[in-house]
């Protein structure tokens, strides 16, 4: 006997997510191996503080602050951690941008993390 079902392959799936069946769901908890606890308490931080820096008017300086505080929170979501570069190169903006920072706490709490 023949059906007419369609054929189905799959190549690799490893951090895939996905679910076959009218009624499937499907979540994904896909996490980088090897998440430290300071590199989680770093990543929140930075998290904090680019919240923080939406709420103001950016410059240069704060747009650049932005734009390594959101390579320095898809390093460590990817890695689990973060360079020596990066945090060099963070704790450089930060001082830059010193002055429009001292008015969060979140910005006091990625300085002392980066060991500022």
């Amino acid at each position: 006997m023949t059906t007419n079902e369609p054929s189905v392959s799959m190549g690799d799936v490893s951090h895939s997510t996905f679910a076959i069946g009218s009624h499937a769901r499907a979540e994904s908890h896909h996490h980088a191996a090897g998440h430290d606890p300071a590199a989680e308490e770093l990543l929140a931080a930075v998290r904090e503080l680019r919240a923080d820096l939406a709420r103001v008017r950016a410059d240069d300086r704060i747009r650049a602050l932005d734009e390594e505080l959101a390579g320095a929170e898809d390093e460590i979501s990817r890695t689990g951690t973060t360079g020596e570069s990066r945090r060099q190169r963070l704790r450089e903006l930060l001082t830059d941008a010193q002055t429009v920072l001292s008015l969060f706490t979140s910005a006091g709490t990625v300085a002392g993390l980066l060991g500022m």
